[in-house]
Order: C-alpha cells, then structure tokens, then sequence
C-alpha cells in the first residue's frame, strides 16, 4: 500500500485550527508554526471505480426491487469486512405520491469509543423516474444511478478500505441513505413537495437528534464520479458549515485539485445535507456537481437522464474527491 507523506508546512493554518486534541503539542510562541508529519493513504481510484460498477451491475436500485435488495446485502457484507459495526436502520416513509415505501439506511462506524467524530454520507438508492431526459418515452425509466449515487458510495467504500487498514485519530461514521431519489417527476409540476426528498436522511436525522449523537463536522457525496466535474461551493454547505467548506476547498487547492474544487460559490441543494444541518444540527457539507450551463440548468448534464451509466464515471474525479476528503480527515 503506498502513502503519501504530507509535510505540513503550508497546510498547518489549515489543519491546526480543526485538531481535535488528539495531539499533544509544546507550547510556541505566535511566530512559530507547528510542524507536524501526517501519513496519509493513497486513495486508490481503481478501487473505488470497481465498488461503484458492483453497483451498477445489480440494475437500477430502486427501493421494493430485488436489484435494490441485492446489493443492499452486497453494501452490507463490503462495509462489515471494514467497519467495527454496521446496523441497518430500517424506515417506513410517504413519498411525494403519498405511498408508504420501505427504506434502508447501512450505516458503518469506525473507532466507537472515539468522541471526536466525523459524518460521511451518500444515497445509495436510485432515481425510479428518467424525468428528465432528453426523451419523453424515457421518462417513467429507472435510471442506472451511476454517478448519482453509485460513485459517492463507491468513493466512501474505499475510505471505509483505509480507515480498516490505517487508524485516523477520529472516529468516523459512514452513512448511506436509502428512500433519497423518489421526490415527484418533474413532468408533474408538483409545487411545494421539497420534503419528499431524502426520506432516509429526514429519519436518520430524526434518530439522530434524539439518541444524541454528534459529529465534528459532516460530508455528503452526490455526483462525484464524472470526467471534469466541478463542485462549487454549495450554498447551504457555506451557510452552516463555512469553515469546512473552506477547509475541504483549500486542501483540495493544495493538493493541485482546485480545477475540480474551485473557489466558486454554488446556489442552494435541498439534498440529504440540508436536514442533518437542520435537524441533527451537524455541520455538514455537500460535494456535488453543479453545472448551470447544463440541459436541466443546475446539476451534470446526465442528471435523471438513462445516460447516468459507468461509462460516464471517471477514475481520476473518484480519486480528487476520495484524496481530498483522506487527507482532511487524517490531518486532524
């Protein structure tokens, strides 16, 4: 397994302020910089490609199918041979249609005993209507999730692979929401349903809040699989969680990913994010491509379209996102 070894000169503005007490440290005066050696893993981009085409392959994921269940027990035996527990939180929830769907939240946690700890998150299900491609004989299509969906999972499975194999001084929990993508077509022109988005995470935040737990800070993965994707700075990310976006973008600017992370600011997602903010209240940020010059104005062109397939998914944005996100993590 090859490391990178990360010399912290430059960086140390950046990951000093987010240390969580796990190092000790001599008292310096306000002129000196700490110098701190970290290892961090290589992320490895072809690992991550191949748990997000094991996805793929089961179909489209949409929830009450047997490709859904198949690979919820494909996610669940991957993240128990890394994972020091996983538990399935299962859920009922209404979608926009006002049926009663059943859902499947995987949640992996790493170092329990831990206080300091740091939220992962994706959708693992797939989008049941393809409203929005070119098409209209398309449009009642489950698309294949590719990216949207499949390559966050993929990306946090092989995070998950690292934590197993080198500790980071913080516990981390890796969520994956079920029930995500089943909001109304948009060939319906249904107004005022925003909340019949992200089912699973509304229920996880919910447990969340009650059972107390609490997270430094989180990070949510939608879209982060396509060749030249950009992820702007989301607006609900800066507005609840500014310094880690500010973290997140500049280690990416250091690590020579800024053409992937610019320094841009994106406009509002209600994506699963928005409710571990406001209900759970954990800082949270969203990654996800934006793309206002895009057919659908907002998001990757293949968004809710049947071209949202592998060979749209691209090694070397799996590899700025998942490189990123260890770095930070392992820095803190």
């Amino acid at each position: 397994m090859k490391f990178k070894l990360l010399f912290i000169l430059s960086f140390v503005a950046i990951f000093s302020l987010v240390s969580c007490g796990q190092f000790s440290r001599s008292a310096q005066s306000n002129s000196k910089k700490v110098k701190k050696t970290v290892a961090i893993p290589d992320f490895n981009q072809d690992s991550a490609y191949a748990y997000t085409a094991a996805q793929v392959a089961f179909g489209s994921r949409v929830p009450g199918t047997p490709a859904h269940a198949a690979c919820a027990r494909w996610i669940i035996h991957k993240l128990k041979s890394f994972a020091d527990t996983v538990y399935v939180q299962k859920f009922k929830a209404r979608t926009y249609d006002g049926v009663l769907r059943s859902g499947e939240n995987i949640i992996g946690s790493f170092f329990p005993d831990y206080q300091n700890r740091v939220l992962l998150m994706a959708h693992w299900d797939s989008r049941p209507f393809a409203d929005h491609d070119p098409n209209k004989a398309n449009w009642n299509t489950p698309i294949m999730a590719a990216n949207d969906g499949a390559s966050g999972v993929g990306v946090l499975l092989e995070m998950a692979r690292e934590f197993h194999l080198h500790h980071p001084d913080v516990g981390v929990d890796i969520v994956l929401f079920d029930l995500e993508d089943w909001g109304p077509p948009a060939y319906l022109h249904i107004q005022g349903k925003e909340d019949s988005w992200a089912l699973g995470a509304q229920y996880w935040a919910k447990q969340a809040k009650a059972s107390g737990y609490s997270a430094n800070f989180g990070v949510l993965l939608d879209m982060v699989g396509a060749k030249n994707a950009t992820f702007l700075k989301e607006y609900y990310s800066r507005q609840y969680a500014r310094y880690y976006v500010n973290l997140i973008w500049k280690t990416a600017r250091g690590l020579g990913y800024d053409n992937y992370f610019p320094n841009r600011d994106g406009y509002p997602i209600d994506d699963d994010h928005l409710y571990v903010n406001k209900i759970a209240g954990i800082p949270s940020v969203d990654i996800i491509q934006l793309d206002p010059n895009s057919p659908n104005g907002t998001f990757w062109k293949y968004w809710h379209t049947l071209g949202d397939t592998m060979d749209k998914i691209n090694k070397e944005t799996l590899k700025a996102v998942g490189q990123v996100l260890l770095t930070v993590i392992y820095g803190m």
